[in-house]
């Protein structure tokens, strides 16, 4: 009998430790060193936890284009911020500062957003705030 009380509970703790472990710092991702700023159009977002991603299609000096992902909040922070899912759409031309990926993809944190409207969203999480605010 204790034995089986001992298991179901080290089962329920592995579950809740689980979701915590999974989640990554996005230092570990990406490298406050190598901060990107880059101009394009806005191929596609996906709002879906544990953050969201958008999609830009950026051209080149040369005029050859190369898809960059940025990795966003999650999406219940963003719209706490006045971000909604609409806020970002494909089509949109945008500047997005963020900072890249250590693997040296085309992927990055998302961070400001400016809209050729002038409009801006801070896109990132809590963490890469504290990392925009320390290279300003």
């Amino acid at each position: 009998m204790f034995v089986r009380l001992f298991l179901a509970w080290g089962a329920v703790v592995a579950a809740s430790i689980a979701p915590v472990l999974a989640h990554h710092s996005s230092i570990a991702e990406y490298d406050p060193t190598q901060p990107v700023k880059v101009t394009g159009v806005v191929t596609r977002v996906e709002w879906t936890n544990p953050h969201i991603w958008f999609y830009v299609d950026v051209k080149d000096e040369k005029g050859v284009v190369a898809n960059w992902g940025f990795s966003g909040a999650p999406p219940g922070l963003l719209q706490r911020r006045g971000v909604s899912r609409t806020s970002l759409k494909p089509g949109d031309v945008v500047v997005v500062e963020g900072f890249r990926a250590r693997d040296g993809s085309t992927n990055a944190s998302g961070g400001n957003v400016t809209f050729s409207d002038g409009r801006r969203v801070f896109t990132a999480s809590s963490e890469d705030a504290a990392l925009q605010n320390r290279e300003r």
